[in-house]
């Protein structure tokens, strides 16, 4: 028999955790194991609480959303985040997903869609909200394509250098890779550089370049 999928909820609105927590304890093939309200205590507890999916908020005093996503997938890649938002916009969407977020629900979904999210990603598939596709359909459709010299920088920045070391590699200004920079994120729907490295590792970026991804 199947163990039922170990669930945290990470949320600062104790009457969202809350409810959370109650339509999901309705399920016999869920546990929610904790509803917390920092970024920082799940990271504090995740070796203890060993969750297989957490609903997370990306907006919450301390510690948000996105950075614990990054700092929980380096030391549990396994585990599958779930943003829990009332943002629909694109940036936030694209965003979420380039930290590595496996899914998007919007806060005023049905019930019963974020159970279908938890199965969802825990076979494995990526999950977004009918709210959240329609974000990110125009986007997709309209997304720029990246000039030769931006994918050159991507791949520079990827390897983790400065821009001063991307400069002097590419024999340009500092000042045109900021703005090479800056085009990226625009383009790409990315707010960090950390970002920026994820999605250079998920689309090839990286491949040839002797760089464990």
């Amino acid at each position: 028999m199947t163990p039922p999928t170990r669930v945290v909820v990470v949320d600062d609105h104790p009457m969202v955790a809350e409810g959370i927590e109650a339509i999901l304890e309705s399920y016999d093939d869920i546990t929610v194991v904790a509803t917390l309200s920092d970024g920082r205590i799940i990271i504090d507890r995740l070796d203890e609480l060993t969750p297989d999916v957490i609903l997370m908020d990306l907006n919450m005093p301390g510690l948000g959303g996105l950075s614990a996503t990054e700092m929980i997938l380096e030391r549990r890649p396994e585990t599958r985040i779930l943003v829990l938002s009332m943002h629909d916009s694109p940036e936030y969407v694209s965003t979420a997903l380039s930290h590595g977020a496996r899914g998007y629900v919007l806060k005023d979904v049905p019930t019963e869609e974020i159970k279908k999210a938890i199965d969802a990603v825990m076979a494995g598939e990526r999950y977004l909200c009918t709210g959240a596709k329609g974000a990110l359909a125009p986007q997709s459709s309209g997304r720029e394509q990246l000039t030769n010299r931006e994918q050159m920088v991507l791949l520079q920045l990827a390897l983790g250098k400065s821009n001063k070391e991307v400069a002097i590699a590419l024999d340009i200004s500092v000042r045109t890779v900021e703005t090479h920079r800056k085009n990226l994120k625009r383009k790409l729907g990315i707010s960090s550089t950390a970002g920026l490295t994820r999605y250079a590792m998920e689309h090839g970026v990286l491949q040839g370049t002797g760089v464990s991804v």
